[in-house]
């Protein structure tokens, strides 16, 4: 399981640091599938993305768990900086560095991830047709949550004064050293508007699953980005690849894996709903995570053969 580092081939100057799980009994001389596991917002590759990653590795996969460019260990200023198309090229550019490495099979590579991981994982696949299948646990695509709601219950142009705020932040940065961060999850318990959400505190910011890279917060400049952001956009003619979501059956954010699969062009295209588990259950609850595995591993070596 070595931790390694590359350059970011996207033209930001950025190095990414990421660590890659083998299967047991690796043979450098053999080639294997790979997939590219993405973090949510907020989170680091110590976290969710790599429980998921190092578990994948135990039937079969070669996987890579990353931190995205400007977060965790990866480099790039301003820090927690949180560009939704940023984070998107970042999978592009993990799978550059897998087609350099001799063991990785450039026709059988997928991607996945948890969260805005999951999101950006489509959004990648929907531009990158080295992305043979895609995989998504408690999918968020980051601007409907931003600009909708947890819930997807506010209209889109509702969400403006975000806009406004962000532009008003970016001019508050060109003459201040302090850049204006806001949270990606509860920063306090107290904060959390319901106990789905309370989980998401809870994951970030106690003994539970919290890094000291995961601070749980982003800048306030990114909501010019984010709250128009989809990281859907043009599904239904591009994503043409075999997709597998799975959601819990209690997560409020059910409905962006139900919008992707909706608008998907794929005609493989299946959702494992997991029963009583919400959104942060499918974090690190390992009875809710092995049910994801056990439906997410034989997925990516059928589709990835």
């Amino acid at each position: 399981m070595p931790n390694v580092t590359f350059k970011n081939l996207n033209g930001q100057g950025i190095t990414l640091a990421a660590v890659i799980n083998f299967p047991s009994g690796f043979d450098e001389s053999r080639t294997y599938p790979a997939v590219v596991v993405s973090h949510p917002g907020g989170g680091v590759k110590e976290q969710t993305a790599g429980l998921y990653a190092r578990k994948l590795a135990g039937h079969g996969l070669i996987t890579i768990a990353f931190d995205r460019s400007y977060q965790g260990e990866s480099t790039g200023e301003p820090r927690q900086l949180e560009n939704p198309y940023i984070s998107t090229e970042d999978v592009s550019a993990v799978i550059d560095y897998l087609t350099t490495l001799p063991y990785v099979d450039k026709d059988r590579i997928g991607a996945m991830g948890v969260c805005a991981g999951a999101g950006y994982s489509a959004n990648a696949a929907i531009n990158d047709r080295r992305i043979k299948a895609l995989g998504m646990v408690s999918a968020v695509n980051i601007g409907q949550m931003f600009r909708n709601g947890w819930d997807g219950s506010v209209k889109d142009a509702d969400a403006l004064p975000y806009l406004e705020a962000g532009s008003a932040a970016r001019t508050a940065d060109a003459s201040n050293n302090d850049m204006a961060t806001i949270p990606l999850a509860p920063l306090k318990e107290e904060d959390a508007p319901n106990d789905e959400l309370r989980g998401a505190w809870e994951y970030y910011h106690t003994p539970r699953c919290e890094h000291p890279n995961a601070p749980g917060y982003t800048l306030a400049r990114n909501l010019m980005q984010i709250v128009s952001y989809d990281a859907y956009n043009k599904a239904e003619a591009f994503l043409t690849q075999p997709i597998l979501a799975v959601a819990g059956r209690k997560a409020g954010s059910k409905w962006m894996s139900d919008d992707l699969l909706a608008r998907a062009a794929s005609k493989d295209k299946t959702l494992h709903v997991v029963e009583g588990a919400d959104h942060m259950d499918l974090y690190d609850g390992l009875k809710y995570v092995d049910e994801a595995v056990s439906k997410l591993a034989p997925f990516f070596l059928a589709r990835l053969k």
